[in-house]
């Protein structure tokens, strides 16, 4: 019975030193894998990634003491600035709207052309960038205009995309069919 205990003793301190062998090992095996050592200096970029935002945002400019308005609290401005006014009136086409859509036989384009006598043309293109069909290719006048159109029996149901080129501008608008 002696001798049974012992060798059970034995073994739980062999069992109990390997396991402790073997975690130090893998931890040590871990650890050297973890270490990233570089060497190399790492240029900083002089180029600035700041993205710059193009828009029409009035600055917020408050008037304190204003004789015309509420006194001290009156925070905003009475004077607007028409800004956007001159931006308009340079786009050549501006796609005012598309209806129906989903469309099933007509539709319907309001569109606003810029300058007198431009080349207009209309196509439906599908999702591959592929012409399907052209509605119209001719010469508007400056001003707002509403085209109708029914679609054409070769235009089977899906997703397509209107482009309207005018001169050398073009819109896209995307266009579901029934």
């Amino acid at each position: 019975m002696k001798l049974y205990t012992k060798i059970t003793l034995l073994t739980k301190f062999a069992c109990t030193l390997c396991i402790v062998l073997l975690c130090a090992v893998n931890s040590w095996a871990q650890q050297t894998d973890s270490i990233h050592i570089s060497l190399k200096n790492r240029a900083k970029k002089t180029t600035s990634r700041i993205p710059e935002i193009k828009a029409n945002i009035q600055p917020y400019k408050p008037l304190y003491m204003s004789i015309g308005g509420s006194g001290m609290f009156n925070t905003y401005s009475n004077t607007t600035k028409n800004n956007n006014v001159t931006a308009a009136k340079d786009k050549l086409l501006t796609i005012v709207k598309i209806y129906p859509n989903p469309v099933e036989q007509q539709l319907n384009i309001i569109l606003s052309i810029g300058k007198d006598n431009t080349q207009t043309t209309i196509k439906i293109i599908d999702l591959l960038g592929n012409e399907v069909v052209t509605l119209l290719n001719e010469r508007l006048n400056a001003g707002e205009q509403t085209k109708t159109f029914t679609m054409p029996s070769r235009v089977n149901a899906g997703i397509y995309f209107l482009r309207v080129i005018a001169g050398s501008e073009s819109q896209v608008k995307r266009l579901s069919v029934l």
